[in-house]
Order: structure tokens, then sequence, then C-alpha cells
């Protein structure tokens, strides 16, 4: 069975896979057979299942040994590199079985410890495909960083310089932006009657999402709040319940999953959420300015801090200042049209189009 494209993806948070289908679609719309594969799940169900789970359960209910794990990951210490060396040994039959069987010309990773381990294997000669490195974040984490990866696509300058300051070539990286559905690429904004505001938490809802929107109903003004509980059907059911007890002149809906995100956010004046690098470039391909009122440890809270140094993002730093921030936000559109403009720059350099061209140099390299 043969493929022109191979994509390892893992199921730690949706953003890794949500990529690998962009990029699919973008690289079927052009004539290239493409597999998807988890790579965790593939080798192992119960390793899948420990990588995805651990993951839910250490952002939610230890995210301070989930930061300190991640800080020390990113040091390249002894201890990381004798947690991957086994790790990638653990699924090095898998993922070789896999590129034996599907044969590919390129091969693409959406996440980093996946990255890490083909490296690994490529260094060793197991396999001599080339490799394009997907960054779902606008901050690089070490584990990504291999000699033997062919290429990087980011979604930031600051990733740029991030991981030239760590040794990675500047001719591997290519700042084309994280691969997002086409639906935020065609949407346009609409001109809403009141203010609307998108309170989001991503894919598995976040327990912020609660206190988020209480904050939001004390705003001076009437809006429109929209929420969005993702595939948290729990979360879904105390926002129910709550609306049951409150009297509010604002226009509240709230949402279970839905396909309907870009549509929402090409809608909505502001999204109200924490700083996935998907979700994040989703925003800003749609100029929705981000208001960053939590984060999940590691990898989100540098995104915020990029965000708001770009002046893309506010981050308040309490619920009552959340509160505060909208209503000034709101009384002050010259500020949320200043970053608008700022997302408009950013978005510029995203390209699908260079994307898919890229993958075609990195294929003709390999004849």
């Amino acid at each position: 069975m043969t493929t022109d494209i191979l994509i390892f993806t893992g199921t730690t948070g949706a953003g890794h896979t949500y990529a690998a289908n962009s990029l699919k679609y973008y690289l079927e719309k052009n004539g290239y057979s493409v597999k998807i594969v988890d790579g965790f799940a593939e080798g192992s169900k119960l390793i899948g299942k420990t990588v995805s789970e651990g993951y839910e359960q250490l952002v939610d209910y230890f995210p301070k040994v989930y930061r300190k794990m991640y800080n020390i990951f990113d040091q390249n210490s002894r201890f990381t590199e004798t947690v991957l060396r086994s790790g990638s040994r653990i699924l090095r039959n898998s993922i070789l079985k896999d590129i034996e069987k599907y044969n590919p010309k390129l091969i693409i990773s959406t996440h980093p410890i996946i990255t890490n381990f083909l490296g690994r294997y490529k260094d060793h000669g197991l396999f001599d495909k080339p490799v394009l490195a997907v960054v779902t974040d606008f901050i690089i984490h070490e584990i990504y960083i291999r000699d033997s990866i062919n290429a990087y696509l980011v979604a930031s300058d600051y990733t740029k310089d991030m991981m030239i300051g760590r040794g990675v070539e500047p001719k591997k990286i290519f700042n084309y932006g994280i691969p997002i559905r086409k639906d935020f690429l065609e949407q346009h904004h609409s001109q809403n009657k009141k203010p609307s505001i998108l309170v989001m938490g991503g894919s598995l809802g976040s327990k912020g999402l609660l206190k988020t929107f209480k904050s939001l109903l004390k705003l001076q003004i009437p809006v429109k709040i929209t929420v969005v509980c993702g595939n948290n059907k729990h979360l879904k059911t105390r926002f129910d319940e709550y609306l049951k007890t409150v009297d509010t002149d604002k226009d509240v809906e709230v949402l279970g999953f839905t396909q309907e995100i870009p549509k929402l956010m090409n809608n909505s004046d502001m999204i109200v959420t924490k700083p996935g690098g998907l979700t994040s470039s989703e925003a800003i391909s749609t100029e929705t300015p981000l208001i960053i009122p939590f984060t999940y440890p590691g990898q989100e809270e540098f995104n915020a801090d990029f965000l708001v140094k770009s002046n893309m993002a506010v981050r308040p730093e309490s619920f009552k200042d959340l509160t505060e921030t909208v209503d000034f936000l709101l009384d002050n559109r010259n500020v949320i049209d200043m970053m608008k403009t700022r997302m408009q720059e950013e978005k510029s350099q995203y390209s699908v189009k260079d994307t898919v061209q890229l993958c075609d140099q990195l294929m003709l390299e390999n004849i």
C-alpha cells in the first residue's frame, strides 16, 4: 500500500489532530494521497490511552506538576533523554511498521513527541524519508528539535527566532502558519446589532468557563454571549442549571460540541478563551481579538505571553478584572480595531499554498 504523504499525530489535546486533518484536506485537494495515523494509539492502545488521559488529568487537576514536567523536559536533561529514549523504543516497531506499510514520499508530524521519535529513528538510519514537523504552538519546546528533521512549519517569526536561538538552521524553518480549517479562511465578520462575545475552553471545555461566564454577566451594557462547552457534557449541564437561577439582560446561548466555530468567531467582536495554538491561529485568521482569563500550564502560558506582547490579546489578572477589561474594550472600540489590525498583519504571513509547495519541494528532493 503506497501513500504519498503519511501524517503522524497524537491525542493530547485536539489541536494536533485538527492540524493533521486540515493538512490532509489541502494536500488531497492538490492531488496527493494522504494517510493520518495516531502514533500513540497505533503502537499500543494502553499507551495511547495513558498519554491522552494522563495529559488531561495533569492539566486539569495537577497543573503545577504538569508545568514542572514541561519545564524539565524543555531543559534536555539526562532524565528527559532517558524517558524519550525509552518511549521511542516502545513505539519504534509500530511507527516503523506504518512507514513501511504506506511507503510515503513524505512524513509529517503534528505532535512534538512523535517528531522527537521520528528524528531518533532517522538518526539511526531506520528510514530515509523526509520529515516535516508542524509546531502547533507559538513557542518551541526542546522535544521538537532533532537535526535529522528536514523542515519545520511554524506560526510566527517569534517561533522561528526562538528556534534559531536553539540551534535550528534558518533554512529549515518556514513561517506559513499552523494549518487550520478552510472555513476560518473564507468567512467574513458581520455587523452585529449588539456586541457579541464568544467564550470557549478548548475541545474538552474548561473549569474556568463558568467563572468566566459569571464575570461577563456583570458587564455594564447588553451583549450577546455565546458559550461553547465542547465535549464536556457535564459542564454544559452545569451551565444549563445555572441559567435557570439567574435573571440577566444578556442574550445568552450555551452550546456543546459544534462545527460552527468559524461562523461564531467571525460573528464575534472578541473571543474569551484559553490560548491553545490552534484556537489562537483561528482567532488571528478571523481577526477576532483574544481575551485570556485562564490558561493550561506550560505551552499555553507562553502562547499567552506572545499574544499579549504582540498586541493581539489581553490577559486579565483575575475574573474581576475580566469584567472591567471587556467593559473598557467595548467602550473603546479603537483598541479592538488596533488588535484586529495586528492580527491582519500577523496572518498576512500565513499561506496554505506555500505549505503545499513546501511539501512538493521536500518530496522532489527525496526522488
